[in-house]
């Protein structure tokens, strides 16, 4: 398979950080959604890509083994700060071809890339840090 994020997205300090559209176009070519958001995030607004595999932030120490080393990786949230921290440490185990998914869901969403919607379990709060499910 080709090398998907060669010349794409911002390299800072030796990271790919990916915008939303290169992502899709990646995954399109192969590559891995891992999408870090708690299952309270993740159950109202998923990527709609063909795969995606699903492993909370906190749990990404005890589920490394989930990710494949022989194929490009590309890992989101909901803005782009946790994944960031998660490709780091990817990188320090040996991940070379892995990417930070610029700007999470909530850019993704913005620039109108593909979405799945679950309005049962919307979500409300006055910040991140107080969603809660709306019922």
């Amino acid at each position: 398979m080709a090398d998907p994020f060669k010349g794409k997205g911002m390299v800072i300090a030796g990271m790919v950080h990916l915008s939303g559209k290169e992502a899709l176009e990646a995954v399109g070519q192969g590559a891995l959604l891992v999408d870090l958001r708690p299952s309270l995030e993740n159950d109202y607004k998923k990527f709609d890509v063909p795969e995606v595999l699903h492993i909370p932030f906190e749990e990404i120490g005890d589920r490394i083994a989930e990710m494949p080393h022989d194929r490009p990786v590309i890992v989101a949230d909901s803005v782009g700060l946790r994944s960031k921290a998660a490709v780091g440490k990817l990188m320090e185990l040996g991940y070379d071809n892995v990417a930070n998914l610029n700007g999470g869901i909530l850019d993704w969403e913005h620039d109108g890339l593909p979405i799945i919607i679950a309005l049962d379990k919307q979500l409300s709060g006055s910040c991140s840090c107080r969603l809660r499910p709306r019922k």
